[in-house]
């Protein structure tokens, strides 16, 4: 039987298509949908004001000294009035009933024709000890930009927790701001995870050179208050002086919604080819979203990067406008926002075995069985990222 016929009536076919979160993902969809479906009702509900910015400029807007309302590309009003939505402004969406078709918010009741989730990632926060465990600041919105930046005086002294993709690209930003950086972090290097080795010390001297210091192999144990500042003891013993703590050691998908409602959720609400999720009717894209057309091993994947938002929006946007179609995602390179090393990385997928060869200077590439699977550009290669793309084998 095919999945078509095994769907159930729909129960709202008159009713809105209904997005939950209006970050990069849903905007972006409802962009892609309204090129092909102007006449559908389309209904946005978010926890926020709704703006459209780019989240990852959040990590490199503190030395181009960016007040909040600068980092917005197109306010929620141009936005409605762009794409023709209803917008539902700091409404907390709290459950969803799959059988009726129905959200429940603090705002009230509403059905929908379609539903789609693109609630995003929060923030992962650690367990930390110390009685200012709480003051440990994360940024993963536009609000927490305002709130960073707001205890941010000048000349700071700033530890960061991850020397991550985020981590790093928050250190150069702040040392280029004026400020005094520390990272702390239990891999022996920066971008352990993505990088070869060479490229990872590539970009640890270019960071020190900025001023950035590194503590290895170690963790944040417990931020005590100290005055106006806050002492930060290390997990080895050491204790640093600081006036502000940053964590940035990752994100995880905001499944909660989804888990109340009785969907299919591991690191992210589980959708298939289509990104249709356990129930009918129901969408989901973005950095909440475990995707089955990236499968690594027969597992299926979160992909929280800009590249594959879009090639999702442009997918499901189709299959919502009546023309089942299946996303296929690209190879995607990551440009790092480090500029003391201007990095690209197309990371092979975590399944396959191989090893990092450098080419050039500059150039790395991951071989698994004679075959390019990922390559890593840093410095002024990076303008090679086109021609590096047509070697990898997908």
């Amino acid at each position: 039987m095919s999945e078509q016929a095994m769907t159930s009536p729909n129960k709202h076919p008159q009713g809105p298509v209904l997005v939950v979160g209006s970050g990069l993902a849903g905007w972006s969809l409802v962009r892609e949908f309204r090129k092909l479906d102007a006449e559908t009702p389309v209904l946005m509900v978010t926890a926020d004001a709704g703006d459209f910015y780019a989240k990852p400029a959040l990590s490199n807007a503190f030395a181009q000294n960016k007040q909040p309302e600068q980092l917005v590309t197109t306010p929620a009003e141009r936005m409605v009035s762009n794409l023709g939505v209803t917008l539902l402004q700091r409404t907390r969406v709290e459950s969803i009933d799959v059988q009726a078709q129905e959200i429940s918010t603090s705002k009230g009741t509403f059905g929908y024709r379609q539903l789609v989730l693109a609630t995003g990632a929060q923030a992962i926060r650690l367990p930390l000890q110390g009685d200012a465990a709480e003051a440990v600041l994360s940024v993963n919105s536009l609000e927490d930009y305002a709130a960073f930046r707001a205890q941010l005086m000048p000349q700071a002294r700033v530890l960061i927790m991850g020397a991550g993709l985020i981590g790093c690209e928050f250190a150069n930003d702040l040392a280029l701001g004026g400020y005094a950086v520390q990272v702390v972090d239990p891999n022996a290097a920066p971008l352990a995870a993505l990088l070869p080795e060479a490229a990872s010390v590539q970009l640890r001297q270019a960071l020190s050179d900025l001023g950035v210091r590194w503590h290895w192999q170690t963790t944040v144990k417990a931020v005590h208050k100290q005055g106006d500042a806050y002492a930060v003891e290390l997990s080895n013993g050491q204790i640093q002086t600081v006036d502000l703590v940053l964590s940035a050691v990752g994100l995880r998908a905001d499944t909660a919604l989804a888990q109340r409602a009785g969907l299919d959720v591991e690191r992210g609400v589980l959708v298939n080819a289509q990104l249709k999720t356990s129930a009918d009717h129901v969408y989901a894209l973005g950095d909440n979203t475990q995707y089955a057309s990236a499968s690594a091993g027969g597992v299926s994947r979160t992909l929280p990067y800009v590249m594959p938002i879009m090639a999702a929006a442009k997918a499901l946007a189709q299959t919502l406008a009546g023309k089942a179609t299946d996303v296929v995602f690209p190879l995607m390179p990551v440009a790092v926002k480090t500029p003391a090393l201007p990095l690209v990385v197309a990371a092979p997928a975590p399944d396959v075995a191989g090893e990092w060869q450098a080419r050039e200077q500059g150039i790395w590439q991951f071989i698994s069985n004679t075959h390019v699977r990922g390559f890593v550009l840093s410095g002024k290669q990076t303008a090679r990222r086109a021609e590096q793309s047509k070697c990898v084998a997908i």
